[in-house]
């Protein structure tokens, strides 16, 4: 009877690895008229798509989404949703995997899109600017801190900027234009979006240049994991965990984003693992509400900084 037993059990993990598929994305190589059946080009339709908005829409329940790491970042917005972006069972979640990818919301500034304010300061008027990011070759540079009040900048000193009114104003250098500069912002909105989802497991990806968060877990997003993630240089703030999102967050890295490294509200549940939360540019975790786990201990209140280490070990 044991052996009928695991032969069904074993039938039935055959059965739905089976059903799971794997879809390649490629954004050099590949070609969203394809299906992403296979990691490399083999001259027919089952070669990578090029976005992972495509490998989305072809994915189902239990699939994986595996990004090839390219030397060019995946320039789009993420978001996972329904029963079609969960996992199949408890055995065969959902996965995106970045392959050590990176998935960037910014976007170069035209030449043409700076105009001359005074002395050496340069004005640049996005069509919408959340709480701002400016890269110099795609670093970001932390702004000057300016009173709620102020209506107009400041002197800046060469290379400095700041953001008043929805507007950036960046200070060059002696001789030089904006153009001379390899200037960028953070243009999309958010990295990846999670709603009313379950079993799904995020890995081995960096999340950097959008102007709301990196990865926003919101209502009905459930038993989510984000593994090995980089949430940087973000507008608002590496994560965000809304009401009735469950996610638990293990060897990442928030850092650098404007508002917090973690924000969490009522009604949500988060697990903090072996993860690094700085207070740099930001605060690394503002408690608006909801259940937190440094392991296994619930803390309350937020944290100026989180580091991998911080979790009580199992004999404390």
């Amino acid at each position: 009877m044991r052996n009928v037993c695991w032969m069904v059990l074993v039938g039935c993990l055959l059965i739905r690895n089976a059903a799971a598929r794997d879809i390649f994305v490629d954004n050099v190589g590949g070609d969203d008229k394809n299906i992403g059946m296979h990691a490399q080009s083999q001259g027919d339709t089952g070669t990578p798509v090029r976005t992972i908005a495509k490998a989305l829409r072809l994915a189902r329940a239990g699939d994986r989404v595996i990004l090839a790491n390219s030397d060019q970042p995946y320039r789009e917005c993420v978001a996972l949703v329904g029963t079609r972006h969960s996992g199949a069972a408890s055995l065969m979640p959902f996965i995106l995997d970045g392959n050590g990818a990176t998935l960037d919301g910014s976007a170069a500034i035209p030449a043409e899109g700076w105009t001359y304010f005074r002395d050496n300061i340069f004005c640049f008027r996005p069509k919408t600017l959340f709480q701002p990011v400016l890269f110099v070759s795609g670093r970001a540079i932390q702004p000057l801190p300016l009173p709620q009040a102020t209506a107009f900048p400041p002197q800046l000193e060469p290379l400095q900027w700041c953001a008043i009114e929805g507007a950036i104003y960046f200070a060059v250098e002696a001789g030089r234009l904006p153009p001379d500069y390899k200037l960028s912002y953070a243009e999309l909105p958010t990295g990846i979006t999670l709603y009313q989802v379950d079993q799904v497991i995020i890995r081995n990806l960096t999340i950097r240049g959008f102007r709301a968060d990196g990865v926003a877990a919101a209502v009905g997003a459930r038993n989510v994991v984000l593994d090995n993630v980089t949430c940087t240089a973000n507008g608002q703030n590496g994560v965000s965990v809304r009401g009735g999102a469950q996610l638990e967050i293990e060897s990442c890295k928030l850092a650098g984003n404007g508002q917090s490294q973690l924000l969490t509200f009522p009604n949500s549940e988060t697990h903090l693992l072996a993860s690094e939360l700085a207070n740099d540019m930001a605060q690394g975790w503002i408690d608006q509400g909801g259940r937190v786990y440094l392991g296994p201990m619930r803390i309350e209140g937020g944290k100026k900084s989180i580091r991998r280490d911080d979790a009580p070990k199992p004999s404390d």
